[in-house]
């Protein structure tokens, strides 16, 4: 399957702790103190990551994040008033104030920042394995940074071990550096990739009554063409193999045409039919002369992508003169 899923690694955490702040303090104060106090919040944060990865669901103390001076002095400057009263006032039990400057999450309110992004994870590996094509996976490998987190080990060992074996390889944060080093040593241990989005570029089409809409119609040297094709090159979660390429043929609208640009397309839709199309972007172009125009129309230009890298390489040739055009499209990106 290809890769997808959101933003719901750790940071996601960091995102909901920074809410909760917002929450306690107000975000005037959470805002102005990020602006003017960048350090002082730098190593808040970093107070709240070595808890964070402490986080265990068989942990039943308090998790104690300790607040810089510079938190507390300036929200008493701001607000007129501590950071203990601000704490009391927002009367949550699970979060209170230590004495010795520490701002003390029960072990439920540090889940409780944990659950939107684990629930985003859980909820979409559920709805890909209910996917005709992933029926009967039996190993699941949870990898990377946040990988490492107990809390995220138990909720996904508790939605689907009965379902499948977890594997959680040792040094798991380490896997994704390691594979990239692997790559980038041998390009071969990646057998198959699967493309992330529908690639194609937009050409002309002749114009068919019924089929192709109105507004697309067009006329050139005297021939009704429809504008904003997407011809298809390779579909999104297409398998993908080291060298794969696909070709295409074309001929020029304009009989006295010396150049063309192609423009290549993408869609996270698996069936796109314009470049016009809601959500098709367009990634990347290419120049192409054709000097020789003695074949008029029936001329052949031949476009070609190569697959399989963490790059499209895109091609395209007048057969005519031999004149060649390239482009590149970064497939980690796109």
């Amino acid at each position: 399957h290809k890769a997808s899923g959101g933003a719901w690694g750790a940071i996601g955490v960091d995102r909901e702790f920074e809410q909760l702040l917002v929450r306690i303090f107000g975000i005037d104060f959470v805002v102005s103190f990020k602006n003017t106090k960048p350090a002082g919040w730098v190593d808040l944060m970093i107070a709240f990551e070595s808890k964070k990865r402490t986080a265990s669901p068989s942990k039943s103390n308090p998790l104690n994040i300790s607040l810089p001076f510079s938190f507390i002095e300036h929200f008493q400057k701001l607000k007129g008033i501590s950071v203990e009263v601000a704490i009391k006032r927002y009367g949550n039990r699970d979060i209170k104030w230590s004495s010795q400057g520490m701002l003390r999450l029960s072990p439920s309110a540090m889940h409780a920042l944990f659950d939107p992004v684990m629930n985003n994870i859980i909820g979409h590996i559920s709805d890909l394995m209910r996917k005709p094509d992933l029926e009967g996976v039996k190993f699941m490998f949870l990898v990377g940074g946040f990988a490492e987190s107990p809390l995220l080990q138990g909720e996904v060992r508790r939605a689907f071990s009965q379902y499948m074996r977890v594997i959680i390889p040792q040094d798991c944060g380490l896997t994704i550096l390691k594979g990239a080093v692997l790559f980038g040593l041998d390009p071969t241990v990646v057998r198959v990739r699967r493309s992330a989005l529908t690639y194609g570029v937009g050409v002309l089409h002749k114009f068919v009554p019924g089929k192709h809409p109105d507004q697309k119609r067009t006329m050139k040297d005297g021939v009704e063409w429809c504008t904003d094709v997407f011809d298809t090159f390779v579909t999104m979660d297409q398998s993908l193999a080291l060298g794969d390429q696909v070709t295409r043929s074309y001929t020029p609208a304009k009989s006295y045409q010396t150049s063309t640009v192609i423009s290549i397309f993408c869609s996270e839709k698996g069936h796109v039919m314009f470049t016009s199309d809601p959500g098709v972007k367009r990634c990347g172009e290419l120049y192409l002369e054709m000097p020789d125009t003695t074949g008029g129309k029936s001329r052949e230009l031949q476009a070609t992508m190569h697959f399989g890298d963490t790059e499209i390489k895109v091609e395209a040739m007048d057969l005519t003169s031999g004149k060649v055009g390239r482009a590149t499209i970064d497939f980690l990106n796109k």
